[in-house]
């Protein structure tokens, strides 16, 4: 076999082919099922087999338009095995976004996943300049008339020994420095740009990954951020390539629900996660006895005494390893049993999360890998080694990857692991590249120690009126570590001062408005009471003690609900777009500039 992709994850099969691969759910069903290494093997086999009876070329787009799914790494596996390119389409994308992609790949085959993906699809394909020719739908429940469509078990019957033993020939004839996937960016700013990822960046990730990181074959991950995003699908494809069983979740939603059936050891998010999971545990926390609060105080103390002794590599003492068992058996093990119990690794990256939140979840007994990359750079950059780390940075660069601050405390990467470049855009390619170094439009340092720290994205810098520049970031990840604040997203470019839209936590303010005896009808209501108005000044007062005068939020606007992902609001790894959002909150903003 060639030195590719899927080579290096078949090579698995040969040594444990009868052993659980994959874990997954199908029809809405309760109950997990599962493939073994051999039956994993075998479909991948027969996608490729299929894929070539459609008569599919070497380096050919083909485009998974779908939630997470076991299919949805059977077609990615079989695409890539007979040489194609895999296009991953967010599940969530509009028919415009969607269609976007299509037509600049020229994709001609697409899978779907469910019912929203094959109308969208489909009313692509009626377009009359769609290159689509095939869609091809994973979920068995979709019933559709039309000729260009059909289930993924009929798809596979189109394989057959002659079509395998060519997919067994092509297999062999792919070359580290073919094309495995073009991943379109979510766009948080601009129009989505196609990143082109070789076998060779795959590989490259795969071999550093496995110096810096220690996991073996007892492992088991669990597979629910979105496979159409860097992180998780580089995440899924090496736990399949160090024969790790990886399960899949459809929906984020059910997340709880399926970490206590899964029981996960390891599982890749977003910060979005853990912010959320830090603020429901100390808002319990706060509702609970004068004793058991003084109980949880002084456990967190002692575990973050000992993490830090852990972290600098240094001994703990006997007597703090017993207060430490004491209240891990007393109350940390019951917050871990809401993660499955097992979680022992969980890379983290995509957005800010503050140091405060990551030392909490380490003392806690949940190590949280904090890490750094992009699309671009086939997700890792830097991460959180065993030891000699600090809290509040990204960790240091992956080994043989390459990290400076160029011009404007910019992150310059290179190394084996960045793109080929932006698909069909070569002028916006060049943009992002001097002198061999990828520029990643990040802003941040770097300390004597190697420690890289994340201050901001360069295009978000705001620069006041008065000429004062501000990273929005940092202080919008100093407001939401507040337990009463959901969300937040900073305005003053171009402004005389700061201000702000913040998304309250809900359920912690209902708490707070029903021991105050507060009447309302709705969150509205309540958020428009005066009490609740003066409580959040008072609060951002306090928050806001570290930041200079310029920096502070002066005013700022409640919103009832959070900001959506359905809107465009937010990507579908939950980071803001900002353009969007301050734009659909246009005359909220324009009222705080109003004098």
């Amino acid at each position: 076999m060639g030195n590719n992709i899927i080579a290096n994850i078949l090579k698995n099969i040969g040594s444990h082919g009868d052993e659980e691969a994959v874990r997954f759910k199908h029809n809405n069903s309760n109950n997990w099922k599962s493939y073994t290494w051999d039956e994993l093997a075998k479909l991948v086999r027969k996608t490729s087999g299929a894929l070539l009876s459609l008569g599919i070329k070497k380096q050919e787009n083909i485009a998974i338009f779908s939630q997470n799914k076991v299919e949805w790494s059977i077609a990615d596996l079989g695409i890539m095995g007979t040489g194609a390119v895999t296009v991953p389409i967010y599940a969530t994308n509009t028919t415009g976004q969607a269609k976007y992609i299509i037509d600049e790949a020229e994709i001609k085959i697409v899978f779907v996943g469910d019912e929203d993906q094959y109308q969208k699809a489909l009313e692509i394909y009626t377009d009359s300049k769609s290159t689509i020719e095939k869609i091809i739908v994973l979920e068995r429940s979709v019933s559709f008339q039309s000729d260009v469509a059909m289930h993924f078990d009929e798809f596979l019957k189109l394989s057959n020994d002659e079509t395998e033993q060519l997919a067994d020939q092509r297999l062999k004839e792919i070359d580290g420095a073919d094309l495995a996937t073009i991943i379109y960016t979510s766009g948080t700013t601009g129009e989505p740009k196609g990143v082109m990822l070789a076998h060779d960046s795959f590989n490259e990730a795969f071999k550093i990954h496995d110096i810096r990181l220690n996991i073996d074959r007892s492992d088991h991950s669990l597979c629910f951020l979105p496979l159409s995003h860097v992180f998780e699908r580089c995440w899924s494809l090496y736990v399949l390539y160090k024969g790790i069983k990886n399960s899949y979740l459809g929906d984020p939603k059910d997340i709880l629900s399926a970490l206590s059936e899964v029981e996960p050891t390891m599982m890749c998010s977003v910060p979005r996660l853990y912010q959320k999971a830090y603020h429901t545990i100390l808002a319990k926390v706060k509702t609970g006895s004068p004793i058991k609060r003084k109980l949880f105080h002084a456990a967190l103390e002692t575990g973050i005494k000992r993490v830090n002794l852990i972290r600098k590599g240094e001994i703990v003492p006997f007597f703090l390893k017993l207060k430490y068992g004491f209240f891990d058996a007393l109350i940390f093990k019951k917050i871990r049993k809401v993660f499955g119990g097992k979680l022992k690794m969980m890379p983290c990256a995509g957005a800010p999360l503050s140091g405060e939140i990551t030392e909490f979840f380490h003392a806690i007994g949940m190590p949280l890998l904090i890490g750094y990359g992009l699309t671009e750079t086939t997700a890792t950059v830097s991460v959180f080694p065993d030891s000699k780390f600090e809290f509040g940075t990204v960790g240091f660069s992956m080994p043989e990857v390459d990290v400076k601050i160029g011009k404007g405390d910019e992150i310059f990467v290179k190394g084996k692991t960045v793109m080929n470049g932006y698909y069909k855009k070569p002028e916006e390619t060049a943009k992002v590249f001097e002198d061999g170094w990828f520029k990643t439009g990040d802003a941040g340092s770097i300390d004597e120690n190697g420690h890289i720290t994340i201050t901001d994205r360069i295009k978000d810098l705001m620069k006041t009126s008065g000429g004062k520049y501000i990273a929005p970031q940092p202080i919008e990840s100093i407001l939401t570590n507040d337990d009463f604040i959901e969300n937040a997203i900073l305005i003053g470019d171009d402004k005389p001062f700061v201000s702000a839209l913040l998304v309250p936590n809900v359920e912690v303010l209902k708490e707070y408005a029903k021991k105050l005896n507060l009447k309302y009808h709705s969150i509205e209501d309540l958020l428009k009471t005066p009490h609740i108005r003066e409580f959040y000044e008072q609060k951002l007062e306090q928050i806001q003690q570290s930041l200079a005068n310029f920096e502070k939020v002066k005013k700022f606007r409640l919103l009832p609900e959070d900001f959506s992902m359905n809107l465009g609001e937010l990507t579908p790894t939950l980071k803001i777009r900002r353009k969007i959002i301050l734009n659909h909150f246009r005359s909220l903003i324009d009222e705080m500039y109003t004098f």
